[in-house]
């Protein structure tokens, strides 16, 4: 936001200088970038009129100008094409210093002599070269300092606003905060209705309510827009960096800046029936003001009439409806459009404009009627016009003021001192709350422009910055240390992150918002929670896995010669569901490329599924003791046949598995990834050790192969096999699987070992051979399995 001060001293004038002034706006959190001069340096130079222009004899691009000072003439010779009778234009006489010290003295060009020199604005440091003149408004007088009939001994200073603080994209906002740091009262303009003089309205028709919850417009008929802007006006657009179009305009952009409400104007004439406030239709064409057409898309809110969409509502007029020199009639319209429905609007069509800067940030919802009467009175003084009455539309969906208690005991805890409560209601009513004493406090209503109060220590901020940051008080932090217990069953985070590390994997941090394409690929059936304002289009939906990010990372990598890549990440993930959105903090990993890293004595291997799972399984131990199980299952992001569940207690906390061919080649990865994804509760929670005292008696091991169908799983056999064995089995394990030569092509065998002991004497050959029996049958009748010869 870029003001003038002079601007800003109209409204609340404080004693203080500019510099002093700047000091206090930033140190109430409203920072000021720069502060620059309005003009460049100059002296003697005044309003001059051009009284005749002729070529001059001797140049073709010269011409010699009489020029009046108001009293006397004097002839310049000029280079200007612009340089004509009839023009007021800044005019250094001789003796005039200009920016960079130029003295102006008498010269001869070309044979012809000259006194003095017409000038430009950026010859005075007032602007960007226009290639000539710069022409004045008819209404300034001849003669005078042109410093004093601009005013130009004014500075410009510029804020770096934060997006909560809307309210200050205004000379309104800004004024109203200077007023209350120095106790102040500030002048307010003149926006009381202005009387109709006709009964000309346009009927209107809020269809999209809640994208537009008000909406005013008027009919001004009969203006006359040759009239130039005044002076006052040019020069306050000019210094916030617009520049003058036509009355109407300039007008609209003037209520901009200085309530902070944009406002748009229509051509009367161009319009069908009445005005319509409705979603686009899909593929609808609009021509906006700098000549770009776009094809709208369903979600975006326009103005239209009965035929046709007008404006793109809340960013850029349209071209079509536009105000132009034969206009005569005009359409004024003054709208609230919903900020979370705007947000992003504007930059999905490569647009930013003033308007939608503000809409999306949030624009005083009471705004509307007011600066709609503020600028009929003034376009009606500057080019005349008859308004008709305003009419004005709202919706249930307009916003409700906060209301928000404050304790007292509140604002000394967290400010480190106390402030009369005097003190506190003449903050907190400067600023436009309505406060209500309370018992132990205050309660307060939230004014209409500030969105961004809603809790107390919002408002004990706004005591803080109005007080003074820097009036504070400085004291120690000083606490009582407390060493905090930490559970022997608990594992950290930071443990889990450690032994990611020395299996070889690199952590990453992706952002939680994914591609949507990437995501909707390996999650078909799942619907994402969407970005209302991304940050770009591959940027748009909140993460279900980290494996759209990672994968994303492994495809980068690839690209620029990694190819093996081992990455893992933990975090949040946004899983809806009939109960909301939940927020489940999980860990995933990624792996690509070779087994090891590149060496004289390695075999290159590549990594298969096993060293995924095996990777998973050193995590594991982590957290030995609970009951994890790896079961076969199918998932949309994984390969059919190399896919698998993980299981604690039961209860499924994760899947590993080889991402899908199809994905693959989808997202141009030309190698094998294989994936492992595992809730982090499930791995940051282990069972407290027990002792045991050891057996002081010898085990005893039992060798089997047994022969079963090959699509038996082997937990599965695993399982059956220790539950017929008994209660002297402590260990069992899968040491062999063979394939081939000498068994049926449709079975396996699968060699296991079962290792017996008790803790209180020496198990008999008997009881070891009867355990080993009951396992055989037990698998002989649940899988068909026989004893390998």
């Amino acid at each position: 936001m870029k003001f003038s001060e002079q601007w800003l001293r109209e409204w609340v004038n404080p004693e203080l200088s500019t510099q002093e002034l700047a000091d206090q706006i930033t140190m109430a959190g409203l920072e000021v970038d720069a502060i620059e001069a309005v003009a460049g340096d100059f002296s003697g130079v005044i309003v001059g009129e051009i009284l005749a222009a002729e070529q001059h004899p001797d140049a073709d691009k010269l011409r010699v100008c009489k020029v009046s000072d108001g009293k006397d003439e004097f002839q310049v010779v000029c280079g200007a094409p612009n340089a004509r009778a009839g023009i007021k234009v800044p005019f250094a006489m001789v003796g005039a210093v200009l920016p960079g010290n130029f003295k102006i003295k008498k010269a001869k060009l070309r044979g012809v002599e000259s006194f003095g020199m017409l000038c430009g604005p950026d010859e005075l440091e007032l602007g960007e070269s226009t290639g000539g003149l710069m022409e004045l408004s008819p209404e300034v007088q001849v003669g005078q300092n042109l410093r004093d009939a601009l005013g130009l001994d004014d500075k410009l200073i510029e804020l770096g606003l934060t997006p909560n603080r809307a309210d200050c994209l205004s000379i309104r906002g800004i004024a109203r905060d200077v007023a209350v740091l120095n106790g102040l009262e500030i002048k307010t303009p003149d926006c009381a209705p202005v009387a109709a003089v006709n009964d000309d309205q346009r009927e209107i028709t809020i269809e999209a309510e809640a994208d537009c919850p008000r909406y005013c417009g008027r009919v001004i008929r009969n203006i006359d827009i040759t009239r130039p802007s005044p002076v006052w006006l040019q020069e306050k657009l000019r210094r916030a960096g617009l520049r003058s179009i036509d009355a109407v305009v300039d007008v609209t952009n003037y209520i901009l800046l200085e309530l902070g409400q944009p406002l748009h104007g229509f051509d009367l004439a161009k319009l069908d029936g009445g005005i319509r406030v409705r979603l686009a239709e899909q593929g609808e064409k609009l021509t906006l003001l700098d000549g770009q057409e776009l094809e709208l898309r369903a979600d975006s809110l326009v103005i239209a009439d009965e035929k046709k969409a007008l404006a793109l509502a809340g960013i850029m007029g349209g071209k079509e409806s536009a105000v132009g020199e034969s206009t005569t009639d005009i359409f004024l319209e003054s709208a609230f459009f919903a900020p979370e429905k705007l947000a992003g609007r504007a930059r999905s069509y490569g647009l930013h404009t003033d308007s939608s800067h503000r809409f999306e940030r949030g624009v005083d919802y009471e705004l509307p009627l007011q600066a709609i009467e503020r600028a009929t009175r003034l376009i009606t003084e500057i080019v005349g016009g008859e308004p008709g009455p305003v009419v004005e539309r709202a919706t249930s969906h307009l916003p409700e003021p906060q209301q928000i208690s404050l304790r007292e005991a509140r604002i000394e805890k967290m400010l480190a001192m106390p402030v009369p409560a005097e003190r506190v209601e003449a903050i907190l009513t400067g600023l436009g709350l309505t406060v209500q004493s309370a018992d132990g406090g205050w309660t307060t209503t939230t004014p209409s422009w500030r969105f961004d109060l809603a809790i107390e220590v919002d408002l004990l901020e706004e005591l803080a910055r109005i007080v003074g940051y820097n009036n504070l008080p400085v004291k120690p932090i000083t606490g009582s240390l407390e060493i905090t217990a930490v559970p022997e069953g608990r594992v950290g985070v930071g443990d889990v992150r450690r032994r990611m590390t020395a299996l070889g994997y690199q952590e990453a941090i992706t952002y939680s918002f994914v591609d949507p394409v990437w995501q909707k690929a390996m999650f078909p059936g799942v619907e994402a929670v969407s970005l209302i304002n991304p940050i770009s289009a591959d940027l748009a939906d909140m993460r279900l896995s980290h494996w759209p990010g990672l994968l994303k990372a492994v495809a980068h990598n690839l690209n620029r010669q990694q190819s093996r890549v081992r990455l893992f990440e933990t975090g949040l993930c946004f899983i809806p569901g009939e109960s909301g959105l939940q927020q489940e903090a999980t860990l995933s990993a990624v792996v690509t490329g070779n087994r090891t890293p590149e060496s004289w004595h390695g075999k290159g291997e590549r990594v298969d599924f096993f060293d995924a799972k095996g990777d998973l399984e050193s995590l594991l131990t982590l957290v030995a003791g609970r009951d994890y199980r790896f079961e076969a299952a199918e998932h949309t992001a994984l390969h059919p046949g190399q896919s698998a569940r993980i299981l604690l207690n039961g209860e499924e906390v994760g899947h590993i598995g080889a991402l899908h061919p199809s994905l693959s080649k989808q997202f141009d990865l030309e190698q094998a990834v294989y994936l492992f994804e595992i809730k982090l509760a499930a791995i940051t929670e282990r069972q407290v050790p027990v002792f045991h005292t050891p057996s002081r008696y010898p085990e005893v091991r039992r060798d089997l192969a047994v022969v079963v169908d090959r699509a038996v799983a082997a937990q599965s056999l695993l399982d059956m096999a220790r539950k017929a064995a008994g209660e002297h089995l402590v260990n069992l394990n899968l040491f062999d699987i063979y394939e081939g030569e000498g068994i049926d092509p449709q079975r396996k065998s699968l060699a296991i070992g079962l290792t017996y002991r008790d803790s209180s004497r020496t198990l008999n050959e008997e009881e070891v051979n009867e355990s080993v029996g009951h396992v055989i049958r037990a698998l002989e009748e649940g899988f068909g399995a026989t004893l390998r010869n």
